[in-house]
């Protein structure tokens, strides 16, 4: 039987710290080579994952002017889906010839986050015009947890199958045996966004003097954070920036706690390697994250306060940050990225025959 060629609409460079590029990038080299043949784009040196796996073609993409290439491989390319699609204008004039064209081919795309994007101010109204005309467009839609299942349905109106954001266990592992810290580390991981709230962060850091906060990631607030870290003399957080893969795996395995007080998500990934790393997660309940089992793995919370009081209790018990890590570690293998690979591949084997039915009928 011939493979299935899939087009992916992503990027196989290795530096590139996108979570949906990676996200990509983690599916695309544990697919099954003789059942799938993938191509997807390049900008600079490839994963060496991607660029030894067989049954691959990578499509080197000049520094400017990308789209019309893009858009040549969506119209011409030798496959019959297109999957992980972007909201680009490659993606938009693709949706808008595939019709006047009649093509066949069928698009997948993927929902990662709640889709009430106009309520959050950091998105702009072109960006989420711009999703709508080519995401939410194609033939397949798939959220990562029942919430953004939900919220797709109630903005929209649009269904979509679940699954799940992977993550690499045999990367992400925990270091049981290293020494313990003599003052209790907690850790953040994610951008400097006004809705991931890193400063609840600076907060917790007044509140308890006794613990060090490390704060992982960049963005628009991190000049705000490291001037009120300065005003408030909170010699107990450091600003660490952007870490690649390798740094930020010693980060989850030196610290004892990892707290993500983001009010808006989808399913963060960071959570998940975290809990992989076996930590105790203390996130929000506002998006249900299904990686985080209330009371067993960590706590979901609802306010500050609760948040607070979470971390107190976490802070002041080793025995209790001990059963909720080695219990997120195991969670969190429900996760790897191989589980989640093989669900990809029978949905791609399953809207191929769809496909294939309805092109036939």
């Amino acid at each position: 039987m011939s493979p299935i060629r899939i087009l992916v609409d992503s990027f196989a460079d290795a530096g590139l710290l996108n979570a949906q590029i990676s996200n990509a990038r983690e599916i695309v080299s544990r697919l099954d080579a003789d059942r799938f043949h993938v191509t997807m784009f390049a900008l600079g040196a490839p994963d060496l994952r991607i660029l030894g796996r067989p049954n691959t073609r990578l499509v080197q993409l000049p520094r400017r002017r990308q789209t019309v290439k893009i858009i040549s491989e969506f119209l011409w390319g030798k496959h019959s889906l297109l999957f992980y699609m972007k909201a680009s204008p490659a993606s938009r004039w693709y949706q808008t010839l595939r019709k006047k064209w009649k093509d066949n081919r069928t698009t997948i795309g993927t929902i990662e986050s709640q889709s009430n994007l106009r309520n959050e101010s950091t998105i702009t109204a072109q960006s989420v015009r711009m999703w709508e005309q080519t995401v939410l467009r194609c033939d397949y839609l798939y959220s990562n947890s029942k919430r953004v299942q939900s919220s797709l349905q109630r903005e929209y109106g649009l269904s979509s199958a679940i699954i799940p954001t992977g993550v690499d266990t045999a990367f992400f592992s925990p270091d049981w045996q290293r020494p313990h810290n003599q003052r209790i580390q907690v850790l953040f991981v994610g951008s400097l966004r006004p809705f991931k709230q890193p400063q609840v962060l600076l907060a917790a850091a007044a509140r308890f003097s006794h613990v060090d906060f490390r704060i992982a990631g960049d963005g628009p607030m991190a000049s705000e954070l490291a001037w009120r870290i300065d005003r408030e003399s909170l010699e107990n957080v450091k600003l660490l920036g952007s870490l690649n893969a390798g740094a930020l795996r010693s980060e989850y395995r030196r610290a004892d706690v990892f707290l993500f007080p983001s009010a808006w998500e989808g399913s963060p990934k960071v959570i998940l390697e975290a809990a992989a790393c076996g930590l105790p997660v203390i996130a929000r309940n506002s998006y249900a994250p299904e990686t985080v089992v209330h009371g067993i793995t960590g706590y979901q919370v609802a306010s500050d306060g609760d948040l607070f009081n979470c971390l107190q209790a976490v802070i002041a018990n080793s025995d209790l940050r001990n059963r909720l890590g080695h219990a997120g570690r195991a969670h969190s293998l429900n996760f790897d990225w191989g589980v989640i690979t093989n669900q990809w591949e029978e949905a791609f084997t399953d809207v191929t025959e769809r496909s294939s039915y309805r092109w036939v009928s």
